[in-house]
């Protein structure tokens, strides 16, 4: 479903931009798959070009006969830093002030000289995520295994996430050590705020209005 939904993708009307993405064991990055677990990454024109491609299109039913489980958050882009694949794909949106959850995309190429240090420091950079209660849903996902990595995460409010950022000396130092090492080739960090979802995963719940 990852090889072969390119054609399906490449056709698709109304669609600028798509991530075919796997994901790691666990929360944040994890070297090791999640075989269970894939994401679609799409930015669009409208928000009805994104509701018929869900609901109509070949593939989504494809996947959907396949899946325990399909869920889709509908975001609107607050800010944008870094690149993807040499450009910057979000375009940033109208923000709702009654709605308090944030979204948070990040997405680095790692420099192969700096695979090892990087991972090796990664199960310290997540520790204060084990237990954040502003924290809603995480996920590690990317493109390549090990060297192009990203996360998926959702946040009660900004507060939350400010706090995460930095106030957190684990992930200050992660900072720190990228800017200092040279880590990632290319880097992306956006913000985005879900206004609407479609489906469902686990436990995970958003007062959000919700499609099914």
């Amino acid at each position: 479903m990852m090889q072969f939904a390119h054609k399906h993708l490449a056709l698709v009307r109304g669609m600028s931009f798509y991530k075919l993405m796997g994901s790691g064991k666990g929360m944040g990055f994890n070297p090791f798959p999640d075989w269970g677990t894939y994401a679609l990454l799409q930015t669009w024109n409208s928000e009805e070009d994104a509701l018929e491609f869900m609901h109509s299109s070949e593939l989504m039913r494809k996947y959907k006969n396949h899946c325990l489980e399909n869920w889709t958050v509908f975001m609107r882009n607050i800010s944008a830093h870094g690149t993807w694949d040499g450009g910057n794909p979000f375009l940033q949106g109208y923000t709702d002030e009654d709605i308090p959850y944030i979204a948070v995309i990040t997405r680095a190429t790692i420099r192969t000289r700096s695979l090892i240090r990087f991972w090796k420091y990664v199960p310290t950079s997540q520790i204060p995520l084990i237990g954040n209660t502003g924290l809603v849903y995480t996920k590690g996902i990317g493109e390549v295994p090990i060297v192009n990595m990203a996360t998926f995460s959702l946040w009660e409010d900004k507060d939350s996430l400010q706090k995460f950022a930095y106030q957190s000396k684990e992930h200050h130092k992660a900072i720190e050590m990228t800017r200092e090492l040279n880590w990632y080739k290319e880097e992306l960090f956006s913000r985005f705020q879900p206004y609407m979802t479609l489906g469902s995963w686990g436990n995970v719940k958003l007062g959000l209005k919700n499609l099914s």
